[in-house]
């Protein structure tokens, strides 16, 4: 193994002072999920292991792990959810609503933010995000490892049903990530980026 390459075996451990796996994988989009169990309590958490699966019908997803969170119970109970886009003047807010409270506690009002009802689910959205989606649950899957044991991971996929943009972020009707203030999950145990007009480049595809 050359000198200048660090090889390790995630079963043996990384041998480094942070799991580097979710920052390599990064930066990602943050599953900002509206939940809401079957007692009618809300919930509201940020997950960075999220991402968008399918077009036709659009499809998202999101994973929980090491120990089952409320966002999953909410989602086995009553197969809704919703997602809210943060954006750079929400990051504080999403990060308050990272908290390790007792379930049934409305991170809405723990982070000072607005519920805004959805149309066709019963989870509220965040009214302050600019973007939001609506989604029907379609799949919760028990994540294994290759040899078929159970991986301490859950993934919760969703079809969205219904989608709200801010009309700001439509330029000539093409939605504008650049200017959206989106936030990512950068790994690492603090690290988040922010794309602005500056970080675009454009390609076309081989035709």
């Amino acid at each position: 193994m050359p000198d200048d390459i660090h090889f390790y075996e995630p079963a043996k451990g990384h041998g480094l002072p942070h799991d580097p796996f979710n920052a390599i994988v990064g930066p990602r989009p943050i599953g900002w999920i509206g939940s809401k169990g079957a007692d009618g309590s809300v919930n509201l958490a940020p997950y960075s292991f999220f991402n968008a699966f399918c077009y036709t019908p659009p499809i998202v997803g999101f994973s929980t792990t090491n120990s089952p969170r409320d966002s999953l119970r909410n989602a086995r109970e009553t197969r809704e959810f919703t997602w809210s886009l943060v954006t750079c003047d929400l990051a504080e807010q999403m990060n308050a609503t990272c908290a390790p409270v007792p379930y049934g506690t409305d991170e809405f009002e723990l982070a000072g933010l607005t519920k805004a009802a959805s149309r066709l689910v019963a989870p509220p959205r965040v009214a302050e995000s600019p973007v939001s989606f609506e989604c029907k649950v379609s799949d919760v899957i028990d994540l294994k490892r290759a040899d078929g044991s159970p991986a301490k991971g859950w993934l919760v996929i969703g079809e969205v049903v219904a989608v709200h943009i801010n009309k700001s972020l439509l330029k000539d009707g093409i939605y504008d990530t650049f200017h959206s203030g989106v936030v990512l999950r950068a790994g690492g145990p603090s690290a988040y980026a922010a794309i602005g007009p500056d970080n675009r480049f454009d390609m076309d595809r081989p035709r």
